[in-house]
């Protein structure tokens, strides 16, 4: 499941969740098939576990297994990479590449408040990446049982997306 956290300019991207080598390398837990905005001397916005925030420009970003390696101008040493572990990465939004019409990145998506033609369904609060398809975790606060209703990302099931509105009208198969 991923949670992406949405600013007003900024999105965050990912988590450093540890350190490679003795050089001041770091994992990073983001999507390593869509890093492509993680550019040599790209800024990206460091923000630790109690607030802190500082921007860095990087040196490199490469995948390595499920994960992403990045290497950041002015960090070093294993010693002061660590300090960075636990950290969220942000970058800015206007830096992302534009996507084919009918493509969305999840920040788009999060949010957005689902209805079918009789009801309000919820809202839209998670993603889970199946590998086929996305599926839309969804949540009623206004149900006392406040269930989660998994939504499957597919143009028979997601009718319109009105991002104006912040609304997506869907029609769910049978049984949801």
């Amino acid at each position: 499941m991923n949670n992406i956290n949405i600013e007003k300019d900024i999105i965050s991207i990912g988590k450093i969740v540890g350190v490679h080598g003795i050089n001041g390398n770091l994992k990073v837990n983001t999507d390593p098939d869509n890093f492509s905005f993680l550019t040599v001397n790209a800024t990206i916005l460091l923000r630790s576990a109690n607030g802190r925030e500082k921007t860095y420009s990087i040196k490199w970003a490469k995948p390595h297994k499920r994960i992403i390696l990045l290497s950041l101008n002015g960090i070093e040493s294993i010693e002061s990479a660590e300090v960075l572990v636990g950290s969220k990465i942000f970058i800015n939004k206007s830096i992302l590449p534009e996507l084919e019409d009918g493509s969305y990145y999840w920040f788009n998506i999060i949010g957005l408040e689902v209805y079918t033609e009789e009801e309000y369904i919820g809202r839209i609060y998670s993603i889970i990446d199946t590998g086929s398809n996305d599926v839309y975790v969804v949540k009623n606060p206004l149900k006392e049982e406040n269930k989660e209703l998994l939504i499957p990302a597919i143009k028979s099931v997601v009718l319109n997306i009105d991002f104006e509105k912040k609304t997506m009208l869907v029609e769910l198969p049978e049984g949801l």
